[in-house]
């Protein structure tokens, strides 16, 4: 599927062209039906966001189909087109489910290698008719046990808080067979799999308990997929990066707007050599952030050896910048920004909703120092 690098040339690090038209496009259209109160109506609704701009984002801009293969109904481009996409839509706080559907689990299919399923599933998710996620990855032992009878593969157990759990029309559920680990795709039905909304700090990414009361799943790729379920939480982790990289860009950008308009003891308090000091930090971090996510990112599109390394790190760094970022953005803001009317909270909770997704950063620092071979002295 993809060629295999040993290293990342750092020219790939740097935007291109079509990136940068990408991004432009992207922004505006997203500023139109992701803004602040665009974000709370869509909340209130069942689905938790606009299923017409879903539809949109799919068939005018094609993001869904971005690194999926031309044979499987997508564009053919790489993560690193993706990866553009997923930063502007954290910039806007897009309350749709790209992180489950296409990264995790049309990523987990591509993993797979099994032609059959990608040929059933990508074509949908390219086209945005499909919405899909996965359960039972990040567990060391999956709560859903896989049982071979007369009809087929059913699943049992349960997964609990399922991105897009409640809504996904396909899951992928690494589940216990008799002979080991397995991944399955399950289209669930309410009669065999009932799934229940549960209520989360960040509102903006749903999820769900998941319950297998005997639900029909069909093998995905070839048994005890480690391999394979590391690869699809990596390319989570770089994903997830590029998400948080847009907003704690969204977060600076509108702090150095306010402190450069509100007046204090007659000029603006972004003149003040403190609030400066606070602002270059969060400059800094997101710098760093960048570097780390756009590296990842540029592992997983050239599928590199070096993606664990790289995405332990951009998961460690990014998470932790965004925190500070939006910190920040609450703490100079003054009162406004405590307030419910303000956008600042939503952004302080999908940082912190993000900071433990795919690990927290001192899992992730942990996870990275065993992979470049360090020990814990003392």
């Amino acid at each position: 599927m993809h060629l295999r690098h040993p290293e990342i040339d750092p020219q790939l690090l740097s935007e291109t062209e079509e990136h940068r038209e990408l991004r432009t496009v992207l922004r505006d259209f997203l500023a139109d039906v992701s803004g602040p109160e665009e974000v709370r109506k869509h909340l209130a609704t069942p689905r938790g966001h606009d299923e017409t701009v879903w539809a949109r984002l799919a068939g005018e801009i094609g993001v869904h189909g971005l690194a999926i293969p031309e044979e499987y109904g997508g564009s053919g481009f790489s993560f690193a087109e993706l990866a553009v996409a997923l930063e502007e839509s954290g910039r806007a706080l897009y309350c749709g489910p790209l992180l489950p559907t296409v990264v995790l689990a049309a990523h987990a299919l591509l993993h797979s290698a099994d032609r059959r399923a990608c040929e059933r599933y990508l074509p949908r998710i390219a086209d945005g008719t499909l919405t899909a996620t996965v359960a039972g990855l990040h567990d060391d032992t999956p709560g859903v046990r896989a049982e071979y009878g007369a009809t087929g593969w059913l699943l049992r157990g349960a997964a609990d808080f399922v991105l897009d759990g409640a809504d996904a029309g396909m899951i992928v559920v690494r589940a216990e067979t008799p002979d080991g680990t397995r991944l399955f795709t399950c289209e669930p039905a309410a009669d065999t799999c009932p799934r229940t909304p549960r209520r989360v700090l960040d509102e903006t990414r749903r999820q769900a308990l998941v319950e297998f009361r005997g639900a029909p799943a069909t093998p995905l790729g070839e048994p005890d997929p480690v391999t394979t379920t590391a690869a699809i939480l990596d390319t989570g982790r770089a994903a997830l990066a590029a998400e948080q990289v847009g907003g704690i860009g969204h977060a600076l950008d509108a702090t150095v707007a306010f402190v450069g308009e509100r007046q204090q003891f007659g000029r603006p308090i972004g003149s003040f050599q403190a609030v400066k000091h606070r602002l270059a930090d969060v400059l800094v971090a997101r710098e760093a952030a960048r570097s780390a996510a756009a590296y990842a990112s540029a592992c997983v599109a050239l599928a590199s050896p070096q993606l664990p390394v790289a995405a332990s790190a951009a998961a460690a760094v990014c998470s932790e910048a965004f925190l500070l970022a939006t910190a920040e953005y609450v703490q100079l803001h003054g009162g406004i920004g405590f307030t419910w009317e303000h956008p600042a909270h939503l952004y302080v909770r999908r940082a912190r909703s993000g900071g433990v997704l795919f690990g927290t950063a001192d899992q992730n620092r942990a996870r990275l120092a065993g992979l470049v071979g360090l020990t814990r002295q003392g």
